[in-house]
């Protein structure tokens, strides 16, 4: 536990970090590289060069130095960011590395003094030391089911390429091995690591697994991304390739009584864990109402429609409302909406007050939806979501 000077003095230093902004984390991020570019086979550089990586992490400084006084607000928090650092395979000996660089850039941008500087020696070892016993923790459920493993170490082949869109390949992944693997809760992801001699670094990406266990293979989809390195890479792959993944991960699962109807909202390739949970709900056959909400620019690129059709079916209470941003001639008959997604029109479908909601898809597409469901009078306690990449709060 911090005492409460310490406690006191690195609050004291949150109005300084604030106004620098994410400025310090960049400074962070390119001092940390330069020292150990070994790290560069972790991180995500694309996320550094867009500014996504360097926000979060700003926005997570300073959250916890405004809550040392109860770390415990945190735990949502923690356990998010725990979960992805165990697709990386972090390890207890890479946090002091960090805590070095983040301490020495607090001291180049701001010149504190030491007693701030010891005060943040302190709050980030008492930090650290959180995450390390989390993961630990996580790695050990990992390892010791059925199934599982450690890390990125285990081998799988990419045994089917499947096109569901014009954009979104699906990948079936075998273990080289041929033994079992792990079981997964239904909208969580895997992370893949892969390395090839057109990369700079190795890349490590977590993409959701889109059906329930079968405890041979699993499958992913992948939107091609303009730029992006491993989408990129993918979509140019035969099946036959190997790669390596770390086991399931992720916080974002559903977990509802039978009574408890659900909503499951998503905007592109954010359909990925949703098509998961709908895979769950149907293998459960749910008996409470089940409703699928789907955002796309048309139909060639409205991936997986067949198959939540025939999942709908298997469900006694399922209905479904798909938007076409643009709809095309041929589309007729496969959308009930034209333009963006819009709630407000089904507020009759969103009433029920024991309802939960499950939301993936682009940052503006769900800050815009989990603002019209607490207009519309939803608790914020049933609204649940995942963001692809950095994490940030709607």
């Amino acid at each position: 536990m911090l005492d409460s000077q310490t406690i006191a003095t690195v609050k004291s230093t949150i109005p300084a970090i604030a106004a620098l902004g994410p400025r310090l984390a960049s400074h962070f991020y390119q001092r940390m590289f330069t020292h150990n570019p070994e790290l560069k086979d972790i991180f995500n550089m694309s996320n550094q060069s867009s500014g996504n990586q360097p926000e979060a992490l700003f926005n997570a400084v300073c959250a916890y130095a405004s809550h040392l006084d109860n770390l415990a607000a945190l735990g949502p928090a923690v356990e998010k960011i725990a979960q992805k650092h165990t697709s990386f395979a972090i390890r207890p000996d890479q946090y002091p590395i960090v805590g070095k660089h983040l301490l020495a850039s607090i001291d180049e941008m701001l010149h504190p003094g030491e007693e701030v500087l010891e005060a943040w020696r302190k709050a980030y070892g008492v930090l650290a030391g959180i995450f390390v016993q989390r993961e630990e923790e996580i790695y050990e459920e990992g390892e010791f089911k059925t199934g599982g493993w450690r890390g990125g170490k285990r081998e799988f082949i990419i045994s089917e390429i499947a096109p569901q869109s014009t954009m979104i390949k699906s990948f079936l992944l075998t273990p080289s091995d041929g033994k079992p693997v792990a079981d997964y809760k239904a909208g969580q992801y895997i992370a893949l690591w892969v390395r090839d001699p057109s990369f700079a670094n190795q890349e490590i990406r977590q993409y959701s697994l889109t059906r329930t266990p079968n405890g041979r293979d699993y499958r992913i989809a992948v939107r091609h991304e303009q730029g992006g390195t491993l989408s990129s890479w993918l979509h140019q792959q035969q099946p036959g390739v190997h790669l390596h993944l770390a086991p399931p991960a992720g916080d974002f699962f559903i977990d509802v009584a039978a009574d408890t109807p659900v909503t499951l909202i998503s905007g592109g390739v954010g359909l990925t864990p949703m098509l998961a949970m709908l895979h769950k709900l149907a293998e459960d056959q749910h008996p409470a109402a089940v409703q699928w909400f789907h955002a796309t620019e048309n139909g060639a690129t409205h991936a997986f429609a067949d198959e939540v059709a025939q999942l709908g079916q298997q469900l006694p209470q399922f209905s479904q409302q798909i938007w076409y941003n643009h709809p095309q001639a041929q589309d007729e008959g496969k959308y009930q909406h034209r333009g963006l997604m819009n709630l407000l029109p089904l507020e009759s479908r969103l009433s029920d007050p024991t309802m939960h909601y499950y939301l993936c898809g682009p940052l503006a597409f769900m800050e815009i939806i989990e603002k019209r469901l607490l207009e519309l009078g939803v608790e914020r306690d049933r609204i649940h979501y995942e963001v692809f990449g950095p994490h940030k709060a709607l």
